[in-house]
């Protein structure tokens, strides 16, 4: 799949977030790459298990009245990892949209744990 058409399954999975959520998702930034690189990656994983998003930033359950002047909290999707564990396009569509809303929980403030139980 190109990238064009990846952003448009990306976009879709924004647009169904309800309102009220997309109202404290201010100052996000969505980044397409191809694969996770292991450099950088805070989290220890097995080396054969795959990466498909990533969330970088300050949850908004631990910002304080002091939190300002900072950058983009930041959610990496990628592309080729989630292409290789999806069999068709209704897959992709529906493995993209599930990353999409797992890093968004992160950005919530909700760890893998509560990500899981859900």
């Amino acid at each position: 799949m190109d990238r064009q058409d990846f952003e448009s399954l990306v976009h879709e999975a924004l647009e169904d977030i309800p309102k009220d959520f997309k109202k404290k998702m201010e100052n996000i930034e969505i980044v397409i790459e191809d694969w996770a690189r292991e450099k950088g990656l805070s989290q220890k994983r097995s080396r054969f298990s795959t990466y498909l998003g990533l969330y970088q930033g300050v949850p908004l359950s631990k910002r304080g009245p002091h939190y300002s002047f900072v950058l983009p909290d930041k959610i990496t999707l990628y592309q080729k990892a989630i292409e290789s564990v999806s069999t068709n396009r209704e897959e992709l569509k529906e493995t993209v949209r599930k990353v999409v809303i797992h890093e968004i929980g992160h950005h919530f403030g909700l760890n893998e744990q509560q990500l899981s139980d859900t």
